[in-house]
């Protein structure tokens, strides 16, 4: 009997229908599970804004003559954090702008899933940046040298302090447009390599063009302001993180909301909103389902392909 091997891309409904029940997943995973992986997602992010700024800062020469170069160059080695996040499973504040509301939208979880999924993801991704501006770059002595601290500190005010409120904002939508794309096409890729492509085009463009992501400048500001940015905490907080974090709701829901109306009107996750609104999986340990067996039955449902 010949035997075909399955499409190495998932079909848009297959990821729409993936995403719901990640919600589900991950609404019922506890919620000191989530903000550690929420820690460490900010860790590996700052992995890549760290790389960036090297090979930005340190290209003073090339910057002179072809500017658009090193804007391609650091954008080119950025999704190295995504990359890591998503093929580890952590917990990534922007990416969950998109998945949550998508599950909340078709019933999958309750509402008050999504403030709680957020509030944890936010300050776990605001502890593993702070955590790695300050010891793992500023107390290493990493880029304590010309040109890499006076670069920090201009990338940080180019960020925070020279853009008005409504272009953060509106970079922050731009951004996450292309990061909940990048995610999306990353759940649709079914091995590694593809998975590691379809997530580094978009990040890659949105970097290079300067658009504004929260969590990476809770790594990026925070650093700058480490060696000596002419910026306060409460300007970075009021302009910088508040303008990027509702932009970047924005840009998830740009992706999210098309994703139910063009793929999610047949996915209908029967029962999931009455067994999460009663607790259950909610307190039963690190895994996301009540038994690994039927975790395991969910996903492959998920994405299997006839």
């Amino acid at each position: 009997m010949a035997s075909f091997d399955p499409p190495s891309t998932l079909k848009p409904a297959q990821v729409a229908a993936a995403m719901i029940e990640h919600g589900v997943t991950k609404h019922r995973t506890r919620g000191d599970v989530i903000f550690f992986k929420a820690v460490a997602a900010g860790v590996m992010l700052s992995f890549g804004g760290l790389l960036s700024e090297i090979v930005s800062g340190g290209s003073g020469g090339i910057n002179q003559s072809n500017p658009g170069l090193v804007k391609f160059f650091g954008g080119a080695v950025f999704p190295v954090g995504l990359i890591m996040i998503v093929l580890q499973g952590q917990e990534l504040l922007t990416s969950n702008m998109m998945i949550y509301p998508m599950a909340c939208i078709k019933g999958a979880v309750p509402w008050w899933g999504l403030a709680y999924n957020w509030i944890i993801v936010t300050f776990g991704n605001l502890c593993g940046s702070l955590f790695f501006a300050s010891v793992l770059t500023k107390y290493t002595g990493v880029i304590s040298t010309p040109p890499y601290n006076a670069y920090a500190v201009t990338f940080a005010m180019h960020k925070a302090s020279e853009p008005e409120w409504h272009q953060i904002f509106l970079r922050g939508i731009g951004c996450n447009w292309l990061v909940c794309v990048a995610v999306w096409q990353g759940a649709g890729a079914r091995d590694t390599v593809s998975k590691i492509v379809a997530l580094w085009v978009p990040i890659m463009i949105f970097v290079t063009c300067g658009y504004d992501h929260v969590v990476a400048n809770m790594f990026s500001v925070p650093l700058g302001i480490l060696f000596g940015a002419d910026l306060t905490v409460a300007e970075y907080i009021r302009k910088s993180l508040i303008a990027a974090y509702l932009g970047n709701i924005v840009g998830a829901l740009l992706v999210a909301l098309p994703a139910l109306y063009f793929y999610g009107a047949d996915h209908h996750p029967a029962g999931a909103l009455h067994a999460a609104e009663a607790g259950e999986g909610l307190n039963e340990g690190p895994g996301s389902d009540r038994s690994s067996g039927e975790g395991e039955k969910k996903r492959a449902d998920v994405y299997e392909v006839s």
